[in-house]
């Protein structure tokens, strides 16, 4: 299997240089940093849910109080998970909502084999059946809970998912969101996301 650094770094700038001197800076790259450092950027998410840059459809909206919306979790694919990967996670955390910001979503221990969730893995069963976990959102329910900002200007959601190291966080179901991105950060090869906006 070739390097992925060197595959990376020679798909950059770097192509500009002579093919041994290119060959050279790739690999004393790789030796100071790790394989990941250049793969950074091949790891990436794509969603049929949400475009990157655009607004959240009612269909993924929570539904609760007057926000009236399907409550149902964003499709999501993602392709070059960095080499060594156990298991993926994904979280959507809203960095607008006042203080520390509001995690709608945070799910571990998505095997390695696996490089999609359908549109409501959360609620359907789906994450289930993989032997997956969800932590307690900040609504204070287990699993997905959509965008319901206060009315007014709209809030961006950054939406990751990280490819971990382990395919074992000791996590439970239920725990909480915050304590998740904890575990999370501790196991994390890379990661790839896109930022959405919902108002009301």
């Amino acid at each position: 299997m070739r390097s992925r650094c060197l595959v990376v770094s020679l798909a950059s700038p770097v192509r500009r240089m002579p093919s041994f001197t290119s060959a050279m800076l790739s690999l004393a790259l790789c030796a100071a940093y790790g394989p990941h450092a250049l793969a950074e950027g091949a790891f990436a998410l794509s969603s049929a849910s949400f475009r990157a840059g655009g607004n959240v459809d009612n269909a993924q909206v929570f539904n609760q109080d007057d926000c009236k919306g399907g409550n149902r979790s964003p499709q999501l694919s993602w392709h070059d998970a960095p080499a060594g990967t156990r298991s993926f996670a994904v979280t959507i955390f809203d960095q607008d909502a006042p203080g520390r910001g509001w995690w709608h979503w945070a799910v571990a221990g998505i095997p390695a084999n696996v490089v999609s969730l359908p549109e409501n893995a959360s609620s359907s069963g789906f994450l289930k059946k993989l032997g997956a976990v969800e932590a307690r959102n900040d609504f204070d329910t287990d699993g997905y809970g959509g965008p319901c900002p206060p009315a007014g200007k709209p809030h961006r959601y950054v939406v990751t998912v990280y490819a971990l190291n382990t395919a074992d966080l000791r996590l439970a179901q239920g725990r909480p969101a915050l304590m998740f991105d904890h575990e999370i950060g501790t196991a994390t090869l890379g990661s790839a996301r896109m930022v959405v906006s919902y108002g009301r």
